[in-house]
């Protein structure tokens, strides 16, 4: 893996890491197992169903919503009752894919943003936008083959931690004081009702070493109510790391069970 210290034999052995060793072969091993079903699954449905129906009928089914001009379908995911899934219709692997910083890139986070009503139908009333993230996950956390954004409910203890730590947060990256779902995030703020045309992805590439190895890293945009009452948004990044086990994996800030939204 790009970006990462090779263990030699010697030093597994010398330091009587067989547990060690293990672990970073379940580590590497985690998502090659998921994959080993259809890694594929979700560009066949947008690709084959969705895109190829929109096109033909005006029906984006079986996705909830296909925009051929922006190049994106929304699409239910298949755990929780709320989660949706924004997926390019042409072909992005995924976090790691040059095209998602070229100058011309679609911003697909503020796509991911915009289909907030179609998540607020699935809820039944409006949500506050503290209440909802957006995430994707790294290369080693994943199990698709194809760039999805997962909209959802943001974990309430992580929503509470970022309103607590609210004056920590700055304009530029930075190391967030408080772990978030056990795991410490890089965090940024951007004010304003939407996103615009500020690219996260691009954001995330400006910090040191992330472009140049992006499969590695995991990003969450989550919206914001800053304590002069302005809306925006706090982004959170992190990186895979085999030593730590920590698989790149944002989507951990959320519960697709949604506690956030219950009384």
């Amino acid at each position: 893996m790009a970006g990462a210290r090779r263990i030699s034999l010697g030093e597994v052995v010398a330091g009587g890491a067989i547990a060690a060793l293990a672990a970073l072969v379940l580590w590497f091993a985690a998502p090659l197992a998921a994959e080993s079903g259809d890694p594929n699954a979700l560009w066949r449905i947008v690709h084959t169903l969705c895109a190829t129906d929109m096109k033909v009928s005006g029906n984006p089914a079986p996705c909830t919503r296909v925009d051929l001009a922006k190049g994106y379908a929304v699409l239910k995911d298949i755990r929780g009752d709320t989660q949706l899934l924004l997926i390019p219709t042409d072909r992005v692997t995924g976090i790691e894919a040059p095209e998602l910083l070229a100058p011309d890139a679609p911003n697909y986070f503020e796509d991911a943003w915009d289909s907030r009503p179609l998540f607020e139908a699935r809820v039944g009333h409006a949500v506050p936008r503290g209440d909802l993230a957006l995430a994707i996950n790294s290369l080693y956390g994943r199990s698709q083959q194809q760039l999805h954004i997962h909209v959802d409910c943001v974990r309430v203890d992580v929503r509470d931690a970022l309103a607590a730590n609210q004056d920590r947060i700055g304009r530029r990256w930075a190391m967030l004081y408080a772990p978030l779902a056990g795991r410490r995030y890089e965090a940024m703020r951007l004010e304003g009702e939407d996103l615009g045309d500020r690219n996260p992805f691009k954001l995330l590439a400006e910090q040191p070493g992330a472009r140049a190895d992006m499969a590695r890293e995991t990003l969450a945009v989550i919206g914001a109510r800053f304590r002069d009452g302005r809306p925006g948004f706090v982004l959170l990044s992190d990186r895979a790391d085999p030593v730590t086990l920590d698989q790149g994996t944002a989507e951990d800030l959320m519960d697709h069970s949604c506690k956030v939204l219950r009384p």
